[in-house]
Formats: C-alpha cells, structure tokens, sequence
C-alpha cells in the first residue's frame, strides 16, 4: 500500500509540474533581444520554464511563425509594429507585456553633426510601414522635414510635405541599414541592428528619437494562449530584476528597461 501510494504522490508530482514540463519556442532577432532573452531564460529555469530561443533576422517571419504555430512566443517588436502586423496580416496576435525601448538613432559616416546633412543627401530608411515611419518622425522632429498633419505614425515619404533640402530618401531591409553607410549620406537604424554591426548606440548617432516616443517592445503571444499559466511565468522572468541589472550593466542606456 505504501508503494501504491508513493507511486501515485509521484506522479501527482510530475502532473504539477508537467504544466511548465515543455520547452516553450520563443522567437527573437539577433543582437539584444536574443542577448536578453538568455538571461531570462536563466530566470525562467528556475521557475520551471524552459526556452528554446529561434533568432530570426527579419521583423515579418517571427509573427507569422507565432501566428501559424510554428513558435509559442515572441519577443522583438514594438507594440506599433505588432498592431500593424494585426491590422495588415489579421495575425490573432497580441501583447502580453512590455520589455524594453531602444531609441532608434540617425546614423552617418561621413557627416558629424546635423547641419553636415547637405542638400541632396541620400538618407536610408527600414521599408517596413512602422520603421519607416518612425524614422520619418525622428526627422522630421528634428525639424529637417515636415510631415502632413494628422498623418499619425504610419507616415510614409508621400506624407512629406516640405523637405527644403531635398533629402532622398532610400528604403531598405531594416537588416541592411549599417551596411548602407558606405553608399548614402545617413541611415535611420533601429538600435538592435546599430549593436549588431559594431555601432555604438550612446555616441555614434548625429540625432535620438525623444524619450516620449511610443516604441516600446512587447512580448507577444497568440490571443489563445495569452492567459496560460507560462505567460505569467515569462514576464516574471523577464521583469525580474536579475534581468533589469543585466539591461542597465549590459547596454549602458543603449536599450532602456520599460517596466
């Protein structure tokens, strides 16, 4: 009887903790999502949650793949991003929690400050609607285009009402944009791709998006799956502050903890 019993409280066991018992898929770009996403899987370990972590190195894979369930989770986007996703695609997607913002910088190698931008200069921006428009804004704030009012953030080069320079703006693969430096004048770069290619996102760019700026990344998840016990447990893990130190110490303001 004994045994029978040990046996059963064995596997009553093995039951509570089969709930977190599978690896969870989890999609990342490279660079510090993917450097941050370890971390938190080192968190996550401890509390019963194992990671796989898929590093995808463009912004449209990783949703459908969520979408089509071919990963359980996502982390390399801002919620901007994720609601033109939804919109456009009809991914049954959505937010679970915030993570981090990465002030996107205007970027340059042959000009040094702002007013070395000279007329006619080729400035490259991401051709994905959400970053192209961030970074259009990040201009035109600086004052150096204006955009048509009431555009919103899905602005585009035809929402370009005045540009007395006559800047050419040239779209390109967000993955691409540090390379691009050698053949136009400046590149708007999202900072994920800026660390990957060696730049350093505290003293290279000539300008910064403001800190108001509403691009702070998300964890997503499927809209079925986000109430299953594992979404709590992740964005534990990931707002811990094992995690939070290791942003601050890692990245020394280059990306920024949003919780």
């Amino acid at each position: 009887m004994k045994k029978i019993l040990f046996a059963a409280a064995l596997s009553l066991l093995a039951g509570a903790s089969g709930a977190f018992a599978e690896t969870l898929k989890i999609g990342v770009t490279p660079g510090p999502h993917a450097q941050i996403i370890e971390k938190v899987k080192e968190v996550a370990k401890t509390k019963g949650l194992d990671l796989d972590v898929l590093e995808f190195s463009d912004y449209v894979v990783p949703n459908q793949a969520l979408n089509d369930g071919e990963l359980d989770v996502n982390s390399f986007q801002h919620q901007p991003y994720l609601d033109n996703q939804v919109a456009d695609r009809g991914f049954k997607l959505e937010s679970v929690a915030q993570t981090v913002n990465f002030p996107m910088g205007v970027y340059s190698k042959t000009a040094k400050s702002v007013d070395e931008l000279q007329e006619g200069a080729k400035i490259a921006i991401p051709n994905d609607p959400t970053n192209g428009g961030r970074a259009l804004l990040i201009v035109a704030d600086k004052g150096l285009i204006k955009l048509r009012e009431g555009a919103g953030l899905r602005v585009t080069v035809a929402d370009i009402v005045e540009n007395p320079k006559k800047f050419e703006f040239v779209e390109l693969d967000a993955a691409q944009l540090p390379r691009s430096l050698d053949d136009v004048t400046a590149a708007v770069i999202n900072t994920n791709y800026a660390l990957e290619a060696g730049l350093d996102p505290s003293k290279d760019p000539l300008f910064v998006e403001g800190e108001k700026a509403p691009y702070i990344n998300v964890i997503a998840v499927r809209s079925e799956d986000k109430d299953k016990p594992w979404v709590k447990t992740l964005v534990e893990s990931y707002h811990s502050p094992e995690v939070k130190a290791y942003i601050l110490d890692q990245f020394k303001g280059a990306v920024v903890p949003a919780w």
